[in-house]
């Protein structure tokens, strides 16, 4: 009996799997409308509701560091139809607050990477160091007189910045800000002289030359910046920091949905106009074959992240 009833359930699930989407799909992103996480999510939507012949929205939660669209993600229905963008600054805030309503790493179903987004370290004109090497030497010799803007206490810009100055051996002060506008505002205008922004936001004005780009955070040079190198290679060795972002399901999904909806992902991911959309936005493309590599990777981040957070004394009651 027991093996009938097992038999019948696998058989429901696969009806379901197969069957999938029966209706409009949502994806939870804790961010507000038109940030980093956005972009690539609504692009990712569009896709995704051309492939599937079913609407994919976008449904925006943003608010206490991505807390409270983590846990819409994780409280959700397991069927499919409910999905969450899950990022780098899901585990920062795992380990800046003391106690949250869901487990930020076993709540959830993984399915797959999508990109990662580097960041570049930018000074204002009035800053007279044109290298890694000459900001690292201007803040040695002026400790703690140089201001960096960041978009928040623990954001990711905080923690790169942060990550910086650790490496290099140096004191630069943090300013953080209400989010990634204002603090681009006053860097513009110089209020404060350096900042740790995503790549796609800062093009406009690296480009017009209201801001100077000195090394971007990822191990391997942007696209969109080729011009400028890696922090790593411009001074301090074995530096990288990125953000990321990926998709997941609330935890109890089935096997069979699971694989449905990671093999939907990577339908969109692989293809090369979408990958494009993705470059001029600011993004790379990254994906793992198997949501098993995708938690793994899940696991290495909660670690470091962790680790960086503990590091910079950031905390939030």
């Amino acid at each position: 009996m027991a093996g009938c009833a097992l038999l019948a359930f696998n058989c429901a699930a696969q009806t379901v799997a197969q069957n999938y989407p029966s209706r409009p799909v949502r994806v939870i992103i804790p961010f507000s409308a038109g940030g980093a996480a956005d972009v690539p999510g609504r692009i990712l939507a569009a896709r995704l509701s051309e492939n599937l012949k079913q609407q994919v929205v976008i449904e925006n939660r943003p608010g206490a560091g991505s807390t409270i669209g983590a846990e819409a993600g994780a409280k959700a229905p397991p069927d499919g139809h409910n999905l969450f963008m899950i990022s780098n600054t899901h585990f920062v805030s795992a380990a800046l607050y003391k106690k949250l309503p869901y487990d930020a790493l076993n709540d959830y179903t993984p399915i797959s990477q999508i990109t990662n987004a580097p960041n570049v370290l930018v000074v204002h004109p009035s800053l007279p160091a044109k290298t890694i090497k000459e900001i690292i030497a201007l803040a040695k010799a002026r400790p703690n007189q140089i201001d960096y803007a960041s978009s928040g206490n623990g954001s990711t810009q905080h923690l790169t910045g942060a990550l910086f100055t650790k490496m290099a051996g140096i004191q630069m002060t943090h300013v953080p800000y209400r989010g990634s506008g204002p603090a681009t505002a006053d860097l513009l205008a110089g209020q404060v002289t350096v900042g740790f922004p995503g790549i796609a936001g800062m093009l406009q004005f690296i480009k017009g030359g209201k801001l100077r780009a000195l090394g971007v955070t990822s191990g391997k040079r942007s696209a969109e910046l080729p011009d400028v190198p890696t922090i790593a290679e411009a001074g301090v060795p074995g530096y990288e920091m990125v953000a990321w972002f990926g998709i997941a399901g609330p935890k109890g999904m089935a096997r069979d949905l699971q694989m449905r909806v990671q093999g939907e992902l990577l339908r969109v991911l692989k293809n090369a106009d979408f990958q494009k959309s993705l470059r001029v936005a600011g993004h790379e493309i990254a994906y793992q074959e198997q949501p098993e590599k995708f938690y793994d990777f899940m696991k290495i981040e909660a670690a470091k992240w962790a680790r960086v957070v503990a590091d910079s004394g950031a905390r939030v009651e």
